[in-house]
């Protein structure tokens, strides 16, 4: 991920950061407990495409 991009993208549903993570390959909203995913270097800030954090996520 270009750290550029990271810093100018947010939750498209709150509007809070995102937290990246590499090894999962996603963005984590900690206010929504929604992970987005990053496919093909390009991510789906979309709400249906969005995993819900289980309670030990966070």
């Amino acid at each position: 991920m270009d750290a550029r991009l990271l810093d100018i993208l947010v939750c498209p549903i709150c509007k809070a950061s995102l937290d990246y993570r590499k090894t999962a390959a996603e963005l984590v909203c900690k206010p929504c407990k929604l992970a987005f995913p990053i496919r093909d270097d390009i991510p789906v800030m979309l709400e249906e495409e969005a995993r819900r954090l289980a309670a030990d996520e966070s």
